[in-house]
């Protein structure tokens, strides 16, 4: 497998809210809580000590309840908020080092963000919508309208170019958001709760979407959701914050199989596990005693696992991708894994 390469990193990154954000870091360092820093010094912790790396190719999903600070996390990745403290790398580089060119061309060429309100100008048509990044970058129409109708056409959105933004429908407009992005040929998309003001059965289409053009393009994206059954349909990479700092990160099933906080063991409570589960996070590579009884992929869910076995619990298959064998599953695994872990509060 190849290794991949790590795309942003975030190191030790802090951002307090307030008249005096250095001396409130202070406090902060010397383990005053959130609530403690409003209270004492009306200044507001919005992240604490956050250190992520996102690999390139890669969804990262940063999620939380709202007041977590992924809105204002994801807004340091393109300096949109400055941080108090902490530093992002872009490619092994510090953009907190930047000057204003270089921060212009990074969000014109490197990194684009599609937005919950859609942000699309409603005086331009579909099509210049779509061609915006190029359009800052000096193209005229003609010169990128090609590429533009490309991308279009690729969202679903054939023959739509000389439509306006108010003449579609949510989904329609967030499908030109995404094509704007996609047309930026930039290798980073951020988004941010991109999806959270669609209708839930037009969220699927555009979560599909998502993961057919990414299957397809590679790109690193960080996206942001309050939606946990989102973020865990998505997620390479799963980032959960409280109150401003990361509870746990890790890859999604894992997350899910081992939570290690009671907060993230209540957030995960109500996941229907047998649909989210997938046979690779809980197969092992010990050959079983007891004769196969068919084969499974590494990507399929318990649950349909629990329907091929028809609810016989002495079922064993074979785990397989292209012909190979990558180990086991036996229905014992499959009903452990549904039963939530208990975590024990810290004391």
């Amino acid at each position: 497998m190849t290794r991949k390469n790590v795309k942003v990193s975030i190191r030790h990154l802090y951002k307090i809210f307030g008249g005096d954000p250095k001396g409130a870091l202070a406090k902060v360092r010397e383990g005053m809580t959130k609530a403690e820093l409003l209270e004492q010094t009306s200044h507001v912790l919005g992240l604490q000590d956050i250190n992520v790396d996102m690999k390139e190719g890669e969804i990262t999903v940063i999620m939380g309840l709202s007041g977590s600070g992924k809105s204002t996390l994801i807004r340091h990745l393109n300096r949109l908020i400055e941080p108090t403290a902490g530093e992002v790398l872009v490619n092994g580089e510090d953009i907190l080092s930047w000057n204003d060119a270089q921060m212009r061309t990074l969000r014109r060429e490197s990194m684009s963000m599609v937005f919950q309100n859609f942000a699309l100008l409603p005086h331009r048509t579909v099509l210049e919508n779509a061609g915006m990044a190029l359009a800052t970058r000096g193209k005229a129409r003609r010169d990128y309208e090609g590429e533009a109708n490309k991308w279009l056409d690729r969202v679903g959105l054939a023959g739509q170019g000389e439509q306006y933004p108010h003449q579609l429908s949510g989904g329609m407009q967030q499908r030109v958001g995404i094509a704007r992005a996609l047309a930026s040929n930039s290798d980073i998309m951020l988004m941010d709760e991109a999806f959270s003001a669609l209708d839930p059965l037009i969220r699927t289409d555009m979560q599909n979407l998502l993961l057919e053009l990414q299957d397809e393009l590679h790109k690193t994206i960080i996206f942001i959701t309050h939606d946990l059954d989102e973020a865990l349909k998505l997620a390479d990479h799963l980032v959960i914050l409280k109150d401003g700092a990361v509870v746990q990160q890790g890859q999604p099933q894992e997350i899910l199989l081992n939570p290690a906080d009671p907060y993230i063991e209540e957030f995960v409570a109500d996941i229907n596990r047998a649909r989210v589960l997938r046979v690779r996070s809980v197969m092992t590579d010990r050959k079983p005693d007891a004769p196969i009884d068919g084969e499974v992929a590494p990507g399929d869910n318990l649950e349909s696992i629990i329907a091929l076995a028809e609810g016989n619990l002495d079922r064993v298959f074979d785990v397989k991708n292209e012909g190979e064998t990558l180990g086991y599953i036996d229905m014992k695994s499959v009903v452990q894994a549904l039963v939530p872990r208990r975590v024990e509060a810290a004391g």
